[in-house]
């Protein structure tokens, strides 16, 4: 037999002897089975590539629950922030969609600032939409979008004078009128 099969085999036991276990700990830190599944399958495969260094057999029990508690902690953390986003996502070209808090819709001044926002220049708007709801740094858009961060300061600088602008003269023709 070889030294990979013997490797293969000795993985093949220790997960059918542990594998109970670190399923029921991957529970934990999961919503349903099918996310702990994933846990543990991550864990595997990153215990996998690290046992790697070290002769390629299967690793201690302790590593392995440390293993997926981790998993767990970046599974959490990624959650978080996918959550976070979506509850910022900005949806520019469908006027159906709720961009904006949902209380905000009914609000005069958010429908126009919709309006307003939808009417900048795509270069503009993509950046603002990667400032303020997407919470990124000039750096981080640059990188993005492949321009310079002293641009993207600049293209943000130049949609919140336009923005103020529109927003300033739509006031000013409200209050004229009422």
């Amino acid at each position: 037999m070889s030294a990979a099969a013997a490797i293969a085999r000795s993985w093949k036991a220790w997960l059918a002897e542990h594998g109970s276990r670190l399923l029921l700990f991957a529970r934990g830190w999961a919503k349903c089975r099918e996310d702990a599944e994933d846990l543990v399958q991550e864990a595997i495969l990153r215990l996998w590539h690290h046992q790697q260094k070290s002769g390629g057999g299967p690793p201690d029990l302790p590593l392995a629950f440390s293993t997926i508690r981790f998993c767990g902690l970046n599974l959490h953390r990624s959650e978080t922030r996918r959550r976070k986003r979506e509850g910022n996502v900005v949806f520019l070209n469908d006027f159906q969609d709720v961009w904006l808090d949902p209380v905000m819709e009914e609000d005069e001044d958010a429908a126009r600032l919709r309006l307003a926002v939808e009417r900048l220049s795509p270069k503009l708007r993509e950046v603002v939409v990667m400032k303020v709801w997407s919470d990124m740094t000039f750096q981080q858009i640059s990188e993005t979008l492949a321009i310079s961060p002293n641009t993207a300061a600049s293209r943000y600088r130049y949609a919140l004078e336009q923005l103020e602008r529109d927003l300033r003269q739509w006031k000013e023709e409200r209050h004229a009128t009422g």
